[in-house]
């Protein structure tokens, strides 16, 4: 997921505006609006007062981590639905919609080792139906 994209998703989820964060983190509304929408290179100072004003915390790390695994089947029905989309958003509950993105996989991938096989769209709509019913 990109940056933006993250920004965007904890401000939403939060309930707030571009102008109400960067009264809090003390940067320019254009500013936070160019990186939510993959424009501009903040600097780390940047990016820390702007989690700090969404309530998170910045994490950066340079290690010699083994590469991350390929994305799961999961991950990949997920992404080609349009439908789970509306339902992450709707479900995310004041989580950000990567953090809903994301146990979501886990969960589907969970299914794929009680079921013994790959989910499938099928299994992954059912799902769905569930959660909107919880």
């Amino acid at each position: 997921m990109e940056l933006g994209d993250v920004l965007r998703d904890r401000r939403k989820a939060a309930g707030r505006t571009i102008a109400s964060v960067a009264v809090d983190a003390g940067l320019s509304v254009p500013y936070i609006a160019n990186l939510e929408n993959g424009r501009g290179n903040p600097t780390l100072a940047a990016l820390d007062r702007l989690a700090t004003a969404l309530g998170a915390r910045l994490e950066v790390r340079i290690d010699d981590e083994e590469p991350s695994p390929a994305p799961s089947g999961a991950a990949e029905l997920l992404a080609a639905s349009d439908r789970a989309e509306v339902v992450v958003t709707a479900i995310a509950n004041g989580r950000s919609r990567a953090a809903t993105r994301r146990e979501l996989v886990a969960t589907l991938d969970a299914l794929a080792l009680l079921l013994g096989r790959p989910p499938t769209a099928a299994d992954l709509n059912r799902l769905l139906d569930l959660l909107l019913l919880a």
